[in-house]
């Protein structure tokens, strides 16, 4: 870094929000993947959008490479920052406007999902993006990852929420992406931009759409003695032409985890899995689809389906799905959370190879997961400090992977590539697919200077300038 870089990021933001101790930035050397450490160089939190463009402008200036972060809650090591700096977003955190009548509203990127639900709660609308760090992710994290969460089933990821952005690219220009008062003709850079993972620039606002409220809201708790039956009632439900808002998917290993939390959420500890799935919109279209719903789940093997009585209950049984991840802590200090998709008719057969494979390396597999999109979460916890484990982890979440790919699945469905998954970008892209995505963020950063070394590998990039991992030196 370039000698007096710290003090005039100080001179821009305050000298309080500038860190630049070890110490001070270990909090910042991962994300809530925490088998990836980078440590920063420096990290700087702008509190406003003028000094948020002044910091971009200056390292721009200065031909530094940076790596956008929001609250942290990623899962696949794409806000980490190797020995350069963080800029982090967190700060900006204003609901600039709110039009009830049009039902949207524009926020800075720091702003937390469910403190845009509270806020837009009384008058009765939402934004149905929902991942499960919902009480601590931010919507411009969102919008870096192309987030999803459990109800995405029914109503689609961050890309079809969000209608507009003003954003600033590495140069420090600024330019506005999509369009406030619907479609805009011309290329769609709004779409390009979401899910960039930081590697495009930075978002200043953020437009979403937001919806009303269902009429009404029915959850079903179906609970199976086997992974297969819950699996191929899965299918059967939409196959029955029912798109449920939600339909999630908790193994036995994770039921029981959860139960011995604090998020116990009262799911039977002697099923084997279980299915949450939650039904919204008009009052008696929802009632014939929840005896609809029951019924396949009775005729699939279900013991039991319990529909929750209020708010109160439907919360708490949400509670525990949300909150399954934090709950692995009790298992092991570590934890590698995966995100394959696979098509929804394949369930059953995957889900047998993964326990296959846990059974092979000597190690528990919790599967979490989005059924209903088959969007899968594997997970697995163990202690990063004994290598043996960590080795037998890592190659049975290779397999699992890549046993993902054979079913004609993708490696990532909300999460991002990030650091995680660039070593199966080549398994599922051509090399001219990898080097078109190399051309087009060259479009928005031709240095390559925001989030280097993230999504695609390195030697896919045929003019890559940087060293490997995206790791420029920076002289103190």
């Amino acid at each position: 870094m370039r000698s007096g870089i710290a003090e005039r990021l100080a001179e821009i933001v305050g000298e309080r929000h500038v860190l630049s101790r070890p110490s001070e930035l270990l909090v910042y050397n991962s994300d809530g993947l925490p088998g990836y450490r980078r440590q920063p160089r420096l990290a700087v939190f702008p509190g406003t959008r003028e000094e948020t463009i002044a910091v971009v402008r200056l390292l721009a200036d200065e031909g530094l490479p940076f790596v956008p972060r929001g609250a942290g809650t990623g899962l696949s090591g794409g806000a980490l920052a190797d020995d350069i700096v963080v800029i982090g977003l967190h700060r900006l955190k204003k609901i600039l406007s709110l039009d009830v009548e049009n039902r949207r509203a524009t926020v800075e990127p720091g702003v937390v999902n469910l403190r845009l639900n509270k806020h837009v709660a009384p008058h009765g609308l939402l934004y149905a993006p929902d991942p499960s760090s919902e009480a601590a992710c931010t919507i411009g994290g969102n919008v870096a990852e192309n987030a999803g969460g459990p109800h995405c089933l029914k109503y689609g990821v961050t890309l079809n929420h969000v209608l507009a952005m003003t954003v600033v690219l590495p140069s420090g220009e600024l330019v506005e992406l999509g369009s406030k008062v619907g479609e805009r003709d011309g290329y769609d850079l709004r779409g390009a931009f979401i899910g960039s993972e930081g590697c495009f620039g930075l978002a200043l606002d953020i437009t979403v759409k937001l919806m009303t409220k269902p009429q009404a809201v029915r959850t079903l708790l179906a609970d199976f003695t086997s992974v297969d039956q819950a699996a191929h009632v899965t299918s059967a439900i939409i196959a029955s032409g029912i798109v449920p808002a939600a339909l999630e998917f908790m193994d036995g290993p994770t039921i029981r985890v959860v139960e011995d939390s604090i998020y116990a959420a009262g799911y039977p500890r002697d099923a084997e899995a279980i299915l949450l799935i939650e039904l919204d919109g008009l009052e008696a279209g929802v009632s014939a689809d929840l005896e609809a719903v029951r019924r396949i789940c009775l005729d699939g093997g279900a013991r039991n389906v319990k529909v929750a009585r209020d708010d109160a209950e439907r919360m708490k049984l949400w509670q525990g799905r949300k909150k399954a991840f934090g709950a692995m802590g009790r298992l092991a200090p570590h934890l590698i959370v995966q995100d394959a998709v696979i098509p929804r008719t394949r369930l059953p057969d995957i889900l047998a190879t993964i326990r296959a494979i846990g059974e092979k390396y000597g190690v528990v597999v919790c599967n979490v997961f989005h059924a209903g999109d088959g969007n899968l979460h594997p997970n697995i916890a163990y202690s990063a400090d004994d290598p043996a484990e960590s080795e037998r982890v890592h190659k049975a979440m290779t397999e699992i992977m890549q046993a993902c790919i054979d079913a004609g699945g993708s490696i990532t469905g909300e999460h991002g590539v990030g650091l995680d998954k660039m070593g199966y970008m080549e398994s599922i892209f051509s090399e001219s697919s990898l080097n078109a995505m190399c051309e087009l963020r060259a479009v928005f950063d031709p240095e390559r200077r925001s989030n280097p070394g993230k999504v695609v590998p390195v030697h896919a990039c045929k003019e890559w300038h940087a060293v490997p991992g995206g790791r420029l030196r920076m002289d103190t």
